[in-house]
């Protein structure tokens, strides 16, 4: 009796209770460490080619690549095997061209038992060709992202031809203490070569040891990263523009915040041919641990909307509801978003803790106007007698009703995979029909260097684009951006492809070589380069920038690392000769800027020698419209604070002689991270990371007089210096 009424109180069936079966049971696996659908921001399934495809563990083998076929409802092996290590999980990514799969070693870390990642167990990048139904493993692969073990590791390709991956890093003991660090390495080659791994240059990078990170492209432009940080109660986002140095000019904010707000669940889907670049988020509050209000919010779906750079949430699921583990699908055919998530069996009411496992259900809402109703949603993956389904994965792609919706689970007790396949409605396109390609560019005029994004129209379901940017600049992705560096007409040209075949389309994109507006008594801004060495070097390089010519002029300013001198190339002029942020051998850094006046065979780079081997970070703009023979229209002021607790530093005023003169300005920052705003009303042409940060900006003074104070603002409290002055018009 009391068996029985413990079993009533908890939701539990009687063991002869059988649940009715969703989905279909699937192939077997025995010899992986982990769940082989795991872990919660991945993605193992893709669409390619009129198919499902996924990546699954087989027995005596390793991963492999499997199709689905629809006709048997089976998942059949291709043969083609990647990694063999049992330790290891991966993320797939299809992007029309490649497949490309990242697979790591994990090392699981909880709170309550935290353990180091592991050295000597490399992340490897698998990319595959595809033709005529067969992947084939490009030369050069299998490439090494990282040589640690993680948790988690998620992977995207952005606009330009490279490829992100993030993960988070624990790191040393129970004597010392553990660490949780967010990483992010990234290849400009579509993943042959990987720069080294870095930690993401923002201001809260070491959320708690069960904490996990994700990448997603967004926008047709940009890369996000979201992590969980359960020290703080917030879900950090940090973005990044396609093309900037990987590891500098990254922008933090949080997706969410609040007690109980954050807990290591997180899984992000961006719609690419959406104009407004929104990113999807679904992730898990740890509400449960906080609170017995089983109405308070247990999955959270946050939408993140570039217009306004702010995210909007709304419930998935409550506390009460049980559920965990949530996957996000975006269904363009309905204009829905899809979640998954894995809850108790349908004859099971409540359970003993949130994240027990169970069955796979699904929960829509419209990705305008995201409200989803109350409840676990409906069952679309349970066993009849073991309740042990779990680990729901899905695909990075968008579905509609020519590819149908896939998605799969693993039941780690009787160790076998199940899956859930049904078609989602409306009118497929014709049977046969290859794409009729289209497209919309925007801008199609202006000056260079112009920016353009390309959006996709095309109809018949293309599976793969190839863009031609009439420049010798080209892109796979869907909804790619260029940059026109030079003035021209160009054609740019679009294929779009499926299985049955292909067809191309072009638009007319024309860059003028006008300069820009002058932004103040004629002194333009040509270009801007930026540049860094995160390892001690005895030479700071800076390349001129592009569109350079005689009569302009440079202004350079470098950071570098503890107390070494610097000494100029020929022809360069000190506007401050190194500023000391509490400089010693030991401690502190040096903060130095330059002019001069282009020459008609200068050189395309220019080096300042250290007196000593250091880190160091700078860069270089150049301006048109300058006074050749005095550039500099005031005198320079400067300002330093070394204390290490300045979240702003503030410029004296100086006063311009000549109507026009352009204010210019910047920080030295004894700090690695990118962490300044310039002042209000200026323009930052660049900042430098890695080494040591440096920044400069300008602002247009029509008139002369007072300047007044210029401030600059820190996202973090840092040592720092900051200068000032003006240089003078032509006319």
């Amino acid at each position: 009796m009391a068996l029985v009424l413990a079993t009533t109180i908890l939701g539990v069936p009687g063991t002869a209770v059988a649940d009715p079966v969703y989905g279909t049971q699937s192939i077997a696996y025995s010899g992986v460490a982990n769940p082989p659908t795991s872990d919660k921001p991945q993605s193992k399934l893709w669409w390619n080619d009129g198919s499902w495809w996924a990546d699954m563990w087989t027995s005596g083998a390793g991963w492999s690549i499997y199709r689905l076929d629809r006709t048997s409802n089976s998942w059949v092996d291709t043969g083609v095997v990647n990694d063999t290590r049992g330790s290891t999980l991966a993320d797939t990514l299809w992007d029309g061209t490649h497949l490309f799969i990242a697979s790591h070693v994990v090392t699981v870390s909880t709170d309550g038992s935290p353990k180091p990642s592991l050295s000597g167990q490399p992340a490897k990048l698998y990319r595959y060709s595809y033709a005529a139904g067969k992947y084939t493993l490009d030369p050069g692969f299998p490439s090494t992202i990282t040589n640690n073990s993680s948790e988690s590791m998620t992977i995207d390709a952005d606009s330009v031809g490279g490829v992100w991956a993030t993960w988070t890093q624990v790191g040393g003991n129970s004597t010392s203490g553990f660490t949780n660090t967010v990483y992010v390495n990234y290849s400009t080659n579509n993943g042959a070569t990987w720069g080294t791994p870095f930690v993401l240059p923002v201001a809260s990078p070491n959320p708690a040891p069960d904490d996990i990170s994700a990448v997603v492209a967004f926008g047709g432009g940009q890369i996000g990263v979201m992590w969980s940080d359960q020290l703080t109660d917030t879900m950090w986002w940090a973005t990044h523009a396609d093309g900037k140095p990987a590891n500098a000019n990254w922008k933090l904010q949080p997706a969410i915040r609040g007690n109980g707000q954050a807990d290591d669940h997180l899984n992000l889907k961006t719609l690419q041919a959406d104009p407004s670049g929104r990113v999807f988020a679904a992730v898990k509050t740890s509400l449960n641990d906080t609170s017995s209000d089983k109405t308070l919010p247990q999955l959270l779906l946050l939408v993140f909307k570039p217009g306004t750079g702010a995210f909007t949430q709304s419930t998935i699921a409550t506390t009460g509801d049980c559920v965990s583990r949530p996957q996000i699908v975006l269904d363009t055919q309905n204009n829905l978003v899809r979640a998954f998530h894995t809850a108790p069996p349908t004859s099971v009411a409540g359970c003993a803790f949130s994240g027990v496992a169970g069955s796979i259900y699904e929960k829509t809402a419209s990705m305008d106007n995201p409200v989803f109703g109350s409840g676990r949603g409906t069952p679309i993956m349970q066993a009849a007698s073991s309740s042990n389904i779990n680990d729901v994965t899905t695909s990075k792609q968008s579905v509609n009703n020519a590819t149908g919706l896939v998605v799969m689970a693993s039941d780690n007790v009787a160790k076998r995979y199940w899956f859930s396949d049904r078609p989602l409605g409306g009118t497929p396109p014709p049977a046969g029909q290859a794409p009729v390609a289209s497209f919309t560019a925007n801008p199609t005029t202006g000056t260079a260097p112009l920016n353009v994004t390309f959006t996709d129209t095309s109809t018949n379901t293309p599976t793969s684009w190839a863009w031609d940017f009439g420049d010798g600049g080209t892109a796979t992705v869907q909804n790619p951006a260029h940059s026109y560096a030079a003035a021209g007409t160009y054609t740019a040209k679009l294929t779009a492809t499926n299985s049955t075949g292909s067809s191309s389309a072009t638009a007319t994109i024309s860059v003028t070589s006008t300069p820009p507006p002058p932004t103040s008594g004629g002194i333009t801004v040509v270009n801007a380069n930026t540049a860094n060495s995160g390892t001690a070097v005895t030479t700071a390089s800076l390349a001129v920038p592009a569109g350079t010519s005689a009569g302009d002029v440079l202004v350079a300013a470098i950071t570098v690392d503890l107390n070494p001198g610097l000494t100029a190339p020929a022809g360069w002029t000190a506007i401050v000769n190194g500023q000391s942020i509490n400089a010693s051998s030991t401690s502190g850094a040096r903060a130095y800027a330059f002019y001069k006046v282009v020459g008609a065979s200068d050189p395309a780079t220019y080096n300042w020698i250290l007196s000593s081997a250091a880190k160091w970070g700078g860069g270089i703009t150049a301006y048109r419209g300058v006074n050749n023979t005095t550039p500099l229209d005031s005198p320079v002021v400067t300002a330093a604070d070394t204390s290490y607790s300045a979240t702003s530093i503030t410029v004296g005023s100086i006063t311009t002689a000549t109507n026009g003169a352009m204010l210019i300005g910047g920080v030295g920052c004894d700090c690695s991270a990118p962490v300044v705003t310039a002042p209000s009303g200026w323009t930052e042409r660049w900042e430098a990371a890695a080494g040591q940060v440096a920044e400069q900006a300008d602002k247009t003074q029509a008139t002369v007089g007072s300047s007044g104070t210029a401030t600059w603002t820190l996202s973090a409290a840092r040592a720092v210096a900051a200068w000032q002055t003006a240089l003078k018009p032509a006319a």
